[in-house]
């Protein structure tokens, strides 16, 4: 089929797809301007002036650029393209002393001035929003700006004296005259060309970072695909693929005696350490079926969006194998996450609240009305919708006349929730209209959904959430129910709840920001949480919680997307899991004889790192979505589980995976895993000086972003000597950049 032919049937399908007008399939440029600070003249002190009227900026060039600590100040910045309703929630401004300690100042306001055409009045604080450092100290100050992941050029900034910096370095001075020389008209890329050339998507840099985000790694197979149909094609046609892959299906493992060693319904039929045991065990009692399971899907698995989303589902409605006994409940429950994650969230929350992997996990399968238990309705509340504090739809926080957060809720609204959630149990068929097709007698059922014991659920009345528009607040009492009626009050009382809480203003944000920290970044601008929080409230055709257009949302952001990210702070460490997926699909990884795909046991090595798939130390996950970099500004959620072990396991993984695999010696890995490195093998034979070994490591790897200093570093480390093989140059290479802070960090 000729090439342009196959491209408009590409394109002819994908709007048929998702029923959206065939070029809007189309990919833009997804590169922003870059933008710049502008500097006083022929020097590299910022162009700023105290808050107030604003200044025309012509002809200054020698104005004072010192400024009292708290201050307000304007400072002007050009080339920026904002979308409606992007503005200061956009920008970040950083600034940095001499010791190298880094700040982060609110940004207030962004106006665009009539006169010069292009520049924007940026009004900030000379106040750490953050507060981590104490004050700096006065004297100049390294400040730029940042926007959708491009950073400006620095400039010097008087905090309350001058003086500390030199002058004389490398800082480019970018003052307002070199704006009128240009004369360059604005290009708008916000277009979309009316080229069938432009079908395909052919932003390498970006189409790597897209992968990352959207899968558990790019290999060449999906680079391909990607480049010759696009974006938004690849994202419908992952929205309707079967998952998981008919080659690698659930784990069909059933119910067992809750004691592991019953000789009728648990493993004590097969004598003590022999193999029978053990693989009962380990295929029973472990969450092993599932980890295995779940690293096949992820190097091999078609459906890769919806597994990467079932697991960052996983990370905030947690339950772990800590508590969870049985791989068949833990695999049950995996389902109700992938179910739901192309679905609405309003549904994920009703099916996660009946799942009783969760009843088990937070004890709500344990909570009556005379001996009720507030973990399952705290942590709904507190982790999995609305959180502690009172949100603007940007995800900051609301604060009070005296500037303090807001809370969300309060302990009598825990109270009353947890009245709502007694009287539930693992299904049984003695329960009033219960139905229970998994269950087997004197078996606990961890498939089917919970039942209702219509004895232990309390019938008083109950007051959930109060926020402006609220009409679920009020659940009334059940006064001389029948036992029918018991049934039908106790259910609709949990779907009014689940609707009062859905329905909080809070949940768009808060779940967008997590959303976003576990696909594309750690610490996104209020603009891009705001964006994604407004598709969660509305998908354009007045659906609330639709995942499939949150999820387009995050992933086709300008934020998210862009050849290239120039801000140093961009980005996300690689969670352990990731890393590994990472580097291992993206040199093809098979069994370890080459000769057959891998058998996915390898969570041993994500466990070392800190990240026992399926096996959260706490409800919290293995780390908290708010977690502060120590000595920045900067949320990290992953570095919360970097130490100076897990930092050694991380390069003892690359060390394994790269030099020797996963043998077959371990009777829990019966084909193993390796790294197949024949390519990259042939290109360290053909060439000796390595730089064709490093460019395909810099494509696979880093997005094509390897940094020179990088490169000039590796290259002479893994060429040198004339005795070693291309083997073990190939080795070395991929080594040392997967050990790197450039691969380290997903950008």
């Amino acid at each position: 089929m000729p090439r342009d032919l196959l491209s408009f049937v590409v394109a002819f399908c994908a709007f048929f797809a998702v029923g959206t007008p065939l070029f809007a399939q189309l990919d833009p440029d997804p590169n922003s301007p870059q933008p710049f600070l502008l500097t006083q003249k022929e020097n590299i002190r910022v162009l700023a002036e105290p808050d107030g009227p604003r200044m025309n900026p012509k002809g200054i060039s020698d104005r004072e650029t010192v400024f009292e600590p708290g201050s307000r100040v304007i400072l002007y910045a050009a080339n920026f393209q904002f979308m409606a309703g992007e503005a200061a929630n956009s920008l970040r401004v950083y600034a940095a002393n001499t010791q190298g300690h880094k700040y982060r100042f609110p940004v207030l306001d962004v106006v665009e001035l009539k006169e010069p055409a292009g520049v924007f009045a940026v009004t900030i604080e000379l106040k750490d929003e953050i507060g981590y450092w104490p004050t700096p100290d006065r004297g100049d100050l390294l400040i730029n700006l940042t926007w959708r992941g491009l950073v400006t050029n620095p400039a010097l900034i008087g905090y309350g004296a001058t003086g500390g910096w030199d002058e004389g370095g490398d800082i480019i001075s970018v003052p307002l005259s070199s704006i009128r020389k240009s004369k360059a008209k604005r290009s708008s890329r916000a277009g979309l060309s009316k080229s069938l050339d432009y079908v395909g998507y052919r932003w390498s840099s970006d189409r790597m970072r897209f992968l990352q985000q959207a899968t558990f790694g790019a290999n060449q197979a999906l680079d391909f695909q990607v480049r010759r149909e696009g974006l938004r094609t690849y994202l419908a046609r992952q929205f309707s693929a079967p998952y998981p892959s008919a080659a690698n299906p659930y784990p069909n493992i059933p119910l067992k005696n809750t004691d592991a060693n019953n000789t009728t319904n648990g493993c004590g039929m097969f004598a003590t350490n022999t193999q029978e045991y053990r693989f009962c065990i380990r295929d029973h009692y472990s969450m092993y079926p599932i980890q295995t399971w779940f690293f096949r899907e992820a190097f091999y698995g078609e459906p890769q969006l919806r597994h990467k989303i079932a697991w960052a589902l996983s990370q905030i409605w947690v339950i772990s194998g800590l508590d969870t006994q049985q791989s068949s409940w833990m695999i049950a429950y995996h389902k109700k996450l992938s179910d739901n994650a192309f679905g609405n969230y309003r549904q994920l929350m009703e099916d996660i609240t009946f799942n009783p992997g969760m009843g088990n996990y937070l004890d709500m399968m344990r909570s009556t009305r005379t001996n009720p238990n507030e973990n399952y309705p705290r942590e709904i509340l507190q982790l999995f919708t609305v959180g502690l504090f009172m949100l603007n739809q940007d995800g900051t926080l609301q604060r009070d006349a005296l500037n303090n957060p807001i809370p969300t809720y309060t302990q009598n609204d825990i109270n009353n929730f947890t009245k709502v959630f007694t009287g539930w149990r693992d299904c049984r068929t003695a329960d009033f209209q219960s139905a229970c097709p998994n269950a087997l007698p004197g078996i606990p059922d961890y498939k089917d959904p919970m039942s209702l014991n219509t004895n232990n659920h309390d019938l008083t009345a109950k007051t959930l959430l109060s926020y402006p528009g609220v009409t679920t607040q009020n659940v009334v009492a059940c006064t001389g129910c029948t036992q029918s009626q018991i049934y039908t009050y106790a259910y609709n009382s949990v779907d009014q709840t689940l609707d009062n809480i859905f329905n909080h203003p809070n949940v768009a944000p808060f779940v967008s920001k997590l959303l976003i920290q576990h696909l594309v970044m750690s610490d996104p601008t209020p603009a891009y949480v705001g964006r994604v929080a407004a598709v969660f409230n509305n998908n354009g055709q007045g659906v609330r919680g639709d995942m499939k257009s949150v999820i387009r949302a995050i992933l086709l952001d300008p934020e998210a997307r862009g050849d290239i990210k120039s801000d140093p702070n961009y980005g996300k460490l690689r969670e352990p899991v990731q890393l590994m997926t990472n580097l291992m699909k993206a040199f093809e990884v098979k069994s370890f004889s080459l000769a057959a795909n891998s058998d996915g046991a390898v969570h041993d090595l994500a466990s070392s790192m800190a990240q026992n798939p399926f096996n959260s130390p706490t409800v919290f996950n293995y780390y908290s979505p708010d977690f502060v970099i120590p000595g920045t500004t900067l949320l990290g959620p992953e570095f919360g589980i970097m130490t100076t072990g897990t930092a050694i396991a991380r390069a003892n993984f690359a060390n394994t995976m790269v030099y020797t695999g996963r043998d077959t010696s371990n009777e829990n890995r019966p084909l193993g895993t390796a790294l197949d490195l024949a390519e990259v093998t042939a290109l360290a034979t053909s060439d000796p000086t390595g730089n064709r070994v490093l460019d395909i490591i810099n494509q696979r790897m880093m997005n094509n972003r390897m940094s020179a200093e990088m490169r000039s570093t590796i290259l002479p480390a893994f060429t040198f000597g004339t005795t070693t093989t291309p083997v073990n140059r190939a080795r070395a290479a991929i080594y040392l950049a997967a050990t790197s802070s450039q691969f380290q960090v997903q950008r």
